[in-house]
């Protein structure tokens, strides 16, 4: 007899395209299924099966305040008996807007959508629009959503213009997206220098989150800024990760860098679907009804998905002065597990940037996507399957980022690295 998880994988895989709604969900990368999650309280989730684990996954980084927070759940529910959708202005879009530009002093101007990708994809369109060039700079590794312009990996050679990285992207139009080593200077100016005058926008994540936690090295991304700024071209920081994950604002915030736009999800919903861009006023004013570049969505500005990112940024402005005991706790349980591997004499890097982390099971450091890939892939597969067995859920990736709640206690680190410990005496 299956058990109910495999049962309804089998039943969704009838329904649903690959029988997950997005990609990595198919845990095709540690050759298990999937686990079908019933619910979630705190630090905790729980599967249809009874399984309890603590959650590193965290729904991929927005539930920084736990599952099911009493007053975000509230303020769901006084929203919801009110509508769930006009189709029209509502207060409380302009409430989360100043939340927004409170919180980031680069950021004059908002626009509301539904998603990260469809705020990277916004911004991109405007960048073209208020430059009127066509190419697009990103970096290997660093994901910014599914839209054609950045489904592009970048081919073999300095200056390789990209090829697509999905059948339906079209060659023409990966063609217009150059795809450069994260962290290369040497690289990043030879672009520059190449395609200066025909390049719009250079996209990047600060610190990347989807090659696995990579830390930008000392003064890459001022390098970026100024030699952006030197071509005119609209510096885009992609912060839908780490907006208001690191500290209360972005690595923009810590750092003092002023991007030209800034693209943000994921924590700013609550758990609820949104996304946001926005940035200088003279950038944001070519957006319609008042410039000429369309951008609409039906759905944006939801009023559920306002209430939820509302009382999710008051709640954290509130907590802000706690950032650091939660940074410092993360660094704590990354610390440990360093430890516990090197006595077993097991080999691992460890990149960790506020509460998020990654393992690469590595002695080398990890400073792009070619160092990433050169991590243990099957020592992987087997320690997230024994972490599973014992209650501990992971990203079913070694190229993802595990993170921290503020509901994760000190009792969840322990019994964290006690799991770990044992899964290692058996490996």
């Amino acid at each position: 007899m299956t058990n109910l998880s495999e049962r309804l994988a089998q039943e969704a895989g009838e329904v649903i395209a690959g029988g997950v709604n997005s990609p990595v969900r198919a845990f095709k990368a540690v050759r298990t299924r999937p686990r079908f999650i019933h619910h979630g309280v705190g630090s905790r989730i729980h599967d249809v099966d009874g399984n309890e684990y603590i959650d590193y996954v965290l729904s991929w980084g927005p539930m920084i305040l736990g599952h099911a927070h009493p007053r975000v759940v509230e303020a769901i529910r006084a929203a919801a008996g009110q509508g769930t959708s006009y189709g029209a202005p509502t207060e409380a879009e302009t409430t989360m807007g100043v939340l927004i530009k409170k919180a980031f002093p680069a950021v004059e101007r908002i626009r509301m959508v539904s998603s990260g990708t469809e705020a990277t994809m916004s911004a991109i369109r405007l960048a073209r629009g208020f430059t009127g060039r066509d190419k697009i700079v990103k970096f290997d590794g660093c994901y910014h959503g599914h839209a054609d312009s950045l489904l592009v990996q970048a081919g073999s050679g300095l200056l390789t213009l990209g090829i697509p990285g999905s059948p339906g992207v079209p060659s023409s139009l990966a063609a217009l997206t150059l795809s450069l080593p994260f962290n290369n200077r040497e690289t990043f100016t030879g672009a520059i220098e190449r395609y200066g005058q025909d390049i719009a926008c250079v996209i990047v994540e600060p610190v990347p989150g989807n090659m696995g936690v990579v830390l930008p090295e000392p003064g890459f991304l001022e390098y970026v800024r100024n030699l952006t700024k030197q071509h005119g071209i609209v510096l885009i920081f992609d912060e839908v990760i780490t907006g208001f994950r690191l500290t209360y604002g972005g690595f923009q915030t810590l750092k003092g860098l002023q991007p030209d736009l800034t693209c943000l999800g994921k924590i700013i919903g609550g758990g609820l679907p949104v996304g946001v861009f926005g940035g200088k006023k003279e950038i944001m004013d070519c957006l319609a009804p008042v410039g000429p570049v369309y951008q609409a969505g039906t759905l944006s500005g939801n009023p559920l998905a306002m209430a939820a990112g509302c009382a999710t940024l008051t709640i954290l402005k509130e907590m802000r002065e706690e950032y650091d005991a939660l940074n410092n706790r993360t660094g704590h349980l990354c610390a440990e597990i360093r430890h516990l591997f090197k006595t077993k004499g097991l080999p691992i890097t460890i990149n960790h940037t506020g509460s998020m982390f990654t393992l690469f099971f590595t002695d080398d450091p990890v400073t792009d996507l070619a160092s990433a890939q050169h991590a243990d892939g099957a020592f992987f597969v087997t320690f997230f399957e024994e972490m599973m067995k014992r209650g501990i859920y992971l990203a079913p990736s070694p190229f993802e980022a595990s993170f921290l709640s503020f509901a994760h206690t000190r009792a969840d680190i322990e019994k964290t690295l006690e799991i770990i410990n044992d899964v290692l005496r058996t490996l």
